[in-house]
């Protein structure tokens, strides 16, 4: 079991890098990486915030990344025999549609990470996550694919409406 999500956290952030990619070198590379990260880890811990939410869906799984590696027109999708490819089957779709959200819109962002404090995961770490809220113009560069809202809608359309239910007051523990 896998209580601190990070099995999808990884791999839903690799899948956003893959489908939108950094633009530069390493360094771009580097900030666009952190950035999806960001978005994943509060999108993660939104959608299971509990300690009992992440030991499920460890035990379930997440779903993979089938449905938006259609969506988004990823040529050369993994057959279930390809190995190198194992780590799609531990992307969530929501948690992707979620982060698509959060980083197109740094208002919601900021609400997102405000509404963190009601589950379980940011009690136990300090967390900051200011390149997610607040880019600079060096993060806005890199990750100009990552954040352009018109590249993400199709992925952030899917679950967008359930995001701004959760974020409701009230709303703390309902996944």
């Amino acid at each position: 079991m896998h209580a601190d999500l990070s099995p999808l956290i990884a791999a839903t952030a690799h899948w956003l890098n893959n489908a939108y990619p950094a633009c530069g070198g390493a360094l771009s590379s580097a900030l666009c990486e952190v950035q999806a990260r960001q978005a994943v880890t509060v999108a993660a811990w939104l959608r299971y915030p509990t300690a009992m939410d992440a030991a499920l869906v460890g035990l379930s799984g997440p779903g993979g990344s089938a449905r938006l590696d259609w969506i988004t027109g990823a040529d050369g999708a993994p057959t279930a025999d390809d190995d190198e490819d194992a780590w799609r089957s531990w992307v969530d779709e929501v948690v992707a549609s979620w982060a698509a959200c959060l980083l197109v819109d740094e208002e919601l962002a900021a609400l997102a990470v405000d509404a963190l404090v009601e589950g379980d995961h940011a009690a136990s770490v300090p967390v900051e996550f200011r390149r997610l809220v607040t880019p600079d113009d060096r993060d806005r560069r890199a990750a100009a694919l990552l954040r352009h809202p018109d590249l993400l809608a199709p992925v952030a359309e899917l679950h967008h409406a359930q995001l701004l239910d959760r974020l409701r007051p009230g709303q703390a523990l309902v996944a």
